[in-house]
């Protein structure tokens, strides 16, 4: 979890916020309930009912918008919420920004008790306010952040209000690009707003904003350690903290106890053993209910969490899944709903999981950390998380910014320190598609990411995702604290620089030459399809039976590689950008139709073609390398 500090504020919010507070006429108080179980205790959802105002010209808000009985311009709606879900212009695809406003009444009143606010996933610049005062702001979209609520009304109404700016900007990460046509440019629909779960957190005393359970299994049938490293806050006065473990079904495990300043921050570590451990792995996903209580100065705190023992290594080239070599099978995906966009609903996450499962895959990716209820899917059904920060498609002037660089660290630092804890977490990938002959700017980024990866998280490979062109020769030097390195292969569907990857006959040469030049890294295949949106022929581009045959003959190129750790194909429709072709003829722009299944997750003919293939592949326990 990260808390943000109140930084430097535009003169036109400072105005536009003048006679904000004041009651409003609902406040309701939220329940003590949870959307996930992983997390800390005394969490109350601030879902639900919020009013939203739109600000298209960023001229700020007047007064008259936060009047004590007005909402005069705000209309009603659910969050998690996307304010355009429904808006597919070029103006929708560029941002804008956008006011949230939430009446709420504290469920204690007791003086003693501090309150924090947790936001799970807003995009992308977020500013808030209580009751009038600022109270910090958040900038990278789909990581988590918290933020300390002072000036509280103890008991009455208190108002919560977020400006949340989705414009994109050159140097944001995503980054914003022009089309050949003008159009706003990107990968997936730039959905902005209050996309997840939102918290009110309540803090006796002490608290644990950061909590990391990391297994270690030495052998497939050894005893597992399990390293704890548990981060205390103390907001009582000067005095000992201590901290304890009952991991399964294990007892009370002392973590220990230390002095802890007012104010200031303590990390406690240790371990304990796990004798036989049931292993997690995607045929068995095996959890271990965890929970972490820390007591002292007249308060207490307490974590709850689902944790999985299992190992994930890479070996002689191979990666390797409870020390057995894996060939896995899954889907590229976007947290896309049809009624709510980007602020996807626990049925539409329950729906990639079913679409996913019943093809016969057992990995997902994105190319951005994912929301916590989809994390606590997997990890309940067996599905393994390719988990990815949206650095992507940068260019060398734009990675070789010191503050770019800074803000991609600092956010796969926030999602390692958010997302550990999951055993469906398979590796930390640190960005797609960068240049495919890297320069000293790229190598840097490799270097710095990977170092970090590796100091916050030992128990996973550090991932990097290319694009498939033979002519991009091999780069040993630049990939060299890379783990694990994804490879992005549109052979016979793209034509690729100068026609290089036209010709889909190239792509087993091309991944044998891919072999020769990274001996010790696995390579896993991250990303391929073809779009399909109508009936025709196999021979015409766009159609359901190209698609089908193009599926078919990849899937058999990928089986003949027995050295391969893994495929990965495309899963549903989703919104790409405006003017989207991708390839096709014949589009339906925004929609990018490579998904084997369609935007509600309708099977076309090329999800039957891929289920056969995953069905019949053997994903695990395969001999060693």
């Amino acid at each position: 979890m990260r808390r943000i500090g109140f930084g430097t504020w535009g003169v036109a919010a400072a105005v536009a916020l003048a006679g904000l507070a004041g009651p409003a006429l609902a406040a309701p108080t939220p329940p003590e309930r949870t959307v996930t179980l992983d997390g800390p205790t005394g969490r109350f959802l601030l879902n639900g009912s919020w009013l939203l105002r739109r600000d298209k010209n960023d001229r700020g808000v007047g007064a008259r918008w936060f009047e004590r009985k007005s909402t005069n311009g705000w209309r009603s709606v659910t969050v998690p919420n996307a304010w355009n879900a429904a808006n597919f212009s070029p103006g929708s695809m560029g941002g804008s920004v956008t006011w949230y406003r939430k009446d709420f009444n504290l469920p204690s009143a007791d003086p003693a008790l501090a309150w924090l606010v947790r936001f799970e996933s807003t995009r992308y610049r977020a500013t808030v306010w209580l009751n009038g005062h600022p109270v910090g702001q958040h900038s990278g979209g789909y990581l988590p952040f918290e933020l300390q609520l002072r000036g509280l009304a103890r008991s009455g109404a208190n108002r919560l209000v977020v400006r949340v700016d989705n414009r994109q900007r050159p140097l944001d990460i995503p980054p914003a690009s022009l089309t050949v046509d003008g159009l706003p440019n990107g990968g997936w629909w730039n959905y902005g707003g209050l996309l997840g779960d939102v918290y009110l957190r309540r803090v006796n005393r002490i608290d644990m904003p950061v909590v990391r359970v990391l297994p270690h299994l030495d052998c497939r049938t050894c005893n597992a350690r399990i390293e704890y490293r548990v981060t205390v806050q103390n907001y009582g006065g000067t005095g000992p903290v201590t901290v304890t473990t009952n991991f399964g079904n294990q007892g009370i495990v002392p973590l220990g106890t230390s002095v802890v300043g007012a104010g200031r921050r303590v990390t406690f570590t240790g371990s304990t053993t796990v004798v036989s451990p049931k292993l997690w792995s995607p045929g068995a996903p095996n959890l271990y209910p965890v929970a972490i209580g820390a007591t002292g100065v007249g308060g207490d705190a307490g974590w709850r969490l689902e944790s999985g023992i299992r190992s994930i290594d890479v070996v002689k080239g191979r990666l390797l899944l409870n020390w057995a070599p894996v060939n896995f099978r899954g889907a590229f995906f976007h947290e896309d709903s049809p009624a709510k966009g980007g602020a996807a609903d626990p049925a539409r996450m329950r729906l990639v999981i079913d679409r996913l499962k019943g093809i016969g895959g057992t990995l997902l990716r994105t190319h951005y950390p994912l929301d916590p209820y989809l994390h606590q899917l997997a990890d309940r059904e067996g599905v393994l998380i390719w988990s990815e920060i949206p650095v992507y498609q940068m260019d060398a002037d734009q990675i070789g910014r010191p503050g770019v660089r800074n803000t991609a660290l600092r956010m796969m630092r926030e999602n390692i320190l958010d997302k550990a804890n999951h055993p469906s977490v398979l590796t930390w990938s640190m960005a797609n598609e960068l240049a495919a002959d890297p320069t000293s700017a790229e190598r840097k980024y490799f270097d710095q990411q990977a170092n970090q990866i590796h100091s916050l998280d030992s128990t996973r490979p550090v991932a990097l995702v290319i694009l498939g062109y033979p002519a991009a020769g091999c780069h040993r030097a630049a990939y060299r604290n890379v783990d694990l390195l994804g490879v992005n292969t549109y052979f016979g569907w793209y034509p690729g620089p100068n026609g290089t990857i036209a010709d889909r006959r190239r792509l087993s040469p091309y991944l044998d030459s891919l072999r020769k030049c990274y001996p010790t890294q696995a390579i896993a295949n991250t990303e391929f399809g073809a779009e399909a949106n109508r009936a025709g022929p196999a021979e015409e581009r766009g159609t359901y039976k190209f698609q089908a045959e193009y599926v078919d003959y990849t899937l058999g190129i990928y089986a003949k590689k027995p050295w391969i750790s893994g495929a990965v194909g495309m899963l549903m429709a989703f919104r790409a950008r405006p003017g989207w072709a991708g390839g096709n003829p014949h589009p339906t722009p925004p929609i990018h139709e490579k998904g084997v299944f369609d935007l509600r997750g309708n099977a076309k003919p090329a999800a039957k073609v891929m289920s056969d293939w995953f069905h019949k592949t053997q994903q695990y326990d395969l001999p060693g390398p």
